[in-house]
């Protein structure tokens, strides 16, 4: 039986993925990194520290990784005031939910940014616990953040469903053992193999119901 469910934010809640390639493209650039077509891939997923470093490391912006994150968290910021990229029915969807159920939020986003999502949405009442996987020791893949997410909400993983979109985050709430039901990124689509071991899968936000996420 559900008793909580927990959402992951970007690709589920807002179109976000392609505006943090974007900044985080453009900032690597003025700061005289190579970008690779492969760099957003590899990221997702990744907590703020992991991702940072790559951006140090990897991508070869030499400044240090605390100094990265709080630009890119800044120019996401921006961004967002000037228009969120809300997914249709999102708000619907969690207003729906969060009437039957306690809700979590699990996210790889900064916590500062987890925040001004859900203020600019009027969404912050909605969740009773958000995490983000800055807070934990490893970034999706890892169930860290829903293992979190799930401590705080008090619900064990098999009385609680995740709401995901990537491959990462997906495999994230597999591993931490509750019911998935998969959402997929259109530009940034799942692995099929991943996506074969959700449990339930939807074309978009605007299906998640109640009695979708009972079943």
């Amino acid at each position: 039986m559900i008793r909580a469910v927990v959402f992951d934010m970007d690709g589920v809640l807002i179109s976000s993925e392609e505006v943090w390639d974007e900044v985080r493209e453009d900032f690597a650039r003025e700061a005289g990194g190579t970008w690779s077509a492969d760099a957003q891939h590899a990221m997702m997923g990744m907590n703020t520290g992991e991702w940072s470093a790559y951006m140090r490391d990897a991508v070869g912006v030499a400044i240090p990784p605390e100094q990265i994150a709080r630009e890119v968290e800044r120019r996401l910021v921006e961004r967002y005031r000037l228009a969120l990229p809300m997914m249709p029915g999102a708000v619907d969807a969690v207003r729906a939910l969060a009437a039957r159920w306690p809700l979590g939020l699990a996210s790889s986003s900064p916590t500062g940014l987890i925040a001004a999502v859900l203020d600019a949405a009027g969404l912050t009442d909605a969740f009773a616990v958000t995490v983000s996987s800055e807070e934990v020791p490893r970034g999706k893949p890892a169930p860290d953040v829903y293992l979190r997410a799930l401590d705080l909400l008090g619900e064990p993983a098999h009385d609680a469903a995740a709401v995901e979109d990537s491959g990462a985050g997906l495999a994230a709430a597999r591993a931490a053992g509750m019911r998935v039901i998969a959402i997929p990124n259109l530009l940034y689509p799942p692995a099929a193999d991943v996506l074969a071991r959700a449990d339930i899968v939807l074309g978009s936000i605007a299906e998640l119901t109640p009695e979708v996420v009972a079943g």
